[in-house]
Formats: structure tokens, sequence, C-alpha cells
């Protein structure tokens, strides 16, 4: 019971019957000067071309917004559109849905008002009192027993109280609601969010992932060395890639709050030198081959694939720890190769912990290369081919 009666205490219940009744507003002050049915024929044939008006989608939303979904104009999740009709196909559904609204609304202004005057007749006519003309039906004398039907009436009330305010929703999410265009344009944008927020994911990870590695292993490094200059250099690699990832991380969060901002410094392969001196402070002898003119590589490609070195990098320290590691990357033939090799523990990554391997394929992968990852001659190798063009 308690659940049927819930409708009663929601305030939209009774905007979506005041929805309704202002339908009616208009064509209801003809009858004041013409009692006859006609005037609501001619009712409807006035909101025909009124249907056509491009704004009328709009002033329709808003007000459909508003009191049928008790959502704030600005919602997106009324599913209900307040922007201008473009096509036919939308002024065509804003015609009938203010056909709709005003045989709905005339339909339930009427048995509403009657049960009205039903619920006083039964009452009085239980009682002795006078009745009034009521159109539902005709009450012959006055029996103890009317007061038994009340019950009945005021259930049938309560359901055309609820039931239409439900329908006219549903109609107006069909009829107001967005175009196949207009659906398949929401969709795209939120593709792109999410493929932003991704990317904007991944670079964290990167970043941040590496500066806490590198933070991690020269830590222990100068804890275990006991050398006052080791302890200093290791030092000055932690501030130096601290600044770094805050760097980073002020660039990523500016893009979050400026979503049209571009996402400009981000670093490239000009800059791997940074990463293999970071490596080399960790401890990590690395031997270094880079080969071919890096400041001819395209821009997406080039921040790539310094982040692809970097997580590569970023798995040797915390995988492998302070182990030799040869780097190699190549420019030519339309082919950024990049290739990451240090000594195979026999540690491979867990079911679902290869994050940062994870990380390399998608990048590979949505810059149309590819990307091998795993043992290889007692190493274990990274090996990535990017398309330049």
């Amino acid at each position: 019971m308690p659940r049927l009666l819930r409708p009663f205490g929601r305030t939209v219940t009774y905007t979506r019957l005041l929805h309704l009744f202002i339908a009616i507003v208009w064509p209801s002050l003809w009858l004041f000067l013409e009692e006859a049915w006609w005037t609501w024929a001619l009712a409807a044939v006035a909101l025909l071309p009124a249907g056509l008006v491009p704004a009328m989608r709009t002033v329709e939303g808003l007000q459909a917004r508003l009191l049928l979904t008790g959502q704030r104009h600005d919602s997106d999740s009324a599913g209900i559109v307040v922007a201008p009709s473009v096509s036919w196909s939308d002024r065509g559904r804003v015609v009938v849905w203010l056909q709709v609204r005003l045989l709905i609304g005339c339909a339930t202004s009427v048995f509403v008002a009657n049960l009205l005057i039903a619920v006083v007749d039964l009452a009085a006519a239980g009682f002795g009192g006078d009745t009034a003309s009521g159109e539902l039906f005709l009450l012959d004398g006055h029996r103890w027993w009317h007061v038994l039907l009340l019950p009945v009436v005021l259930v049938i009330l309560a359901a055309t109280v609820v039931a239409p305010g439900r329908l006219i929703t549903a109609l107006a999410r069909r009829l107001l609601g967005p175009s196949p265009a207009e659906r398949l344009a929401a969709l795209e944008e939120r593709t792109e969010q999410l493929l932003e927020r991704t990317r904007i994911a991944r670079e964290l990870h990167d970043s941040i992932g590496h500066a806490l590695t590198v933070a991690v292993v020269q830590a222990g490094a100068a804890r275990a060395a006991g050398d006052p200059a080791f302890t200093e250099r290791a030092l000055a690699a932690i501030e130096e890639t601290g600044r770094a990832a805050l760097e980073d991380l002020e660039r990523v969060l500016g893009v979050l709050r400026e979503s049209g901002r571009p996402a400009n410094g981000r670093p490239a392969l000009t800059d791997a030198g940074r990463l293999l001196e970071s490596a080399r402070a960790s401890g990590a002898t690395v031997d270094a081959d880079l080969t071919g003119p890096l400041d001819t590589v395209p821009g997406p490609v080039s921040r790539e694939g310094y982040r692809i070195l970097q997580e590569a990098l970023t798995n040797v320290l915390r995988h492998a720890g302070a182990v030799p590691v040869r780097v190699r990357v190549t420019v030519g033939d339309g082919t950024l190769g990049l290739e990451v090799r240090n000594p195979f523990t026999g540690a491979a990554p867990a079911p679902g912990r290869g994050s940062g391997l994870r990380g390399i394929r998608e990048r590979a992968s949505l810059l149309g290369g590819k990307a091998h990852t795993g043992p290889d001659r007692g190493d274990w190798r990274v090996r990535v081919e990017l398309p330049l063009g």
C-alpha cells in the first residue's frame, strides 16, 4: 500500500497534471464565446502551423523538462531536447506532440472535474444533501449505500491523476526526444570524451608512475649504499623527476579544468635524454643508441613514442631493478622503431597486473603500429614499430 501511495507524495505528479491543464487553457477561453465541439477542432487546426515553427520545440521542450521530469532545463538526463527543430521530421513530431497533448489534456481535465463532482455527489446523496449535475452518471434519489461507492470513485480519480501524467511524459520523451542524427552526434561526443579521459589516464599512469618508481628505487639505493655522495645524487635525481612529474600533472589538470584547452607542452622523443638520465641515476646501466632525425618525427608519434619509452623503462626499474638496459630508437623508412631490452628475471607480470604493457600495446595500436613484449633469448624485450605517415 505505501508503494501505491508514493506517487501522491511526489511534486512531479501534480506538475504533470498542471502541464496537461495548461494545454487546454487557451482553447477553453473559446468556450465562453461558443460552447460547441468544433471549438476544440479549431484549436487542433490552429496548432498545426505552430508546430512547424522551429522555436516551438524549444518552448515545449523547456516546459516538458520542468513540469514532466522535474529536472533543470540544462539537464541532459531528461531525454527531452530543447534545441530548435532542424529537420522536417523534428517539426512533424512537434506537431504530433501538440495534438496529443491537447487531446490528453482535454480528456484528463474532463475526467478529473467530473470525478471530483461525483465524489461530492456521492457523499451528499448518502447523507441526504443536494447533488450537482454531474456528467459521468446521475444519482437516483438519496441512498445510504451511495457512500460505499466513494472508495471506488476515489481510486479512479487517483488513477486519473497519475496515469495521464506518466503517459504524457513517455510521449514527450518519444516526440520531443533527440532525433537519430542528434543521438549519433551525442554518441560521437561521448566517445570523444571517453577517449580523452582514457588518454589522460594513460598520461597520469605513465608520468606519475615513472616518477614514483624512480623515487622508490633511488631512495632504496641511497639507503643501502650508505654513501653521502651517492645519496646526494639520488636526492637530486628524485627532485628532478618529481619536478617533471609535477609539470605533467599541472598540464593534465589544466586540460581537465578547461576542456577546450589544447594539450600543449607534452614531452616528445627529443626529450628522451631526460628519461635515460633518470634511469641511470636510479642505478641502471643504460646503453642507448638513438639513430635518425628524431626532430622530424610527427608530433603525435613522437609524444606517444616518448610515453612508450618511459613506460618500458619504468617497468624495468619496477620489476627488475637496477639492471643493464639496452635502448634502441631508430627513425627511417617511414617507421619509428623503439626497443628496450633488459635481463629477464623470470618474473613475468601476473594476469591482470600488466597495465603498463597494456598501455604500450594500446598506444601502438591507436597509431596503427605494432608492439611485441615478452621474453627473448634470456632478455625481456619490448619492441614497438610506429608508422610515421
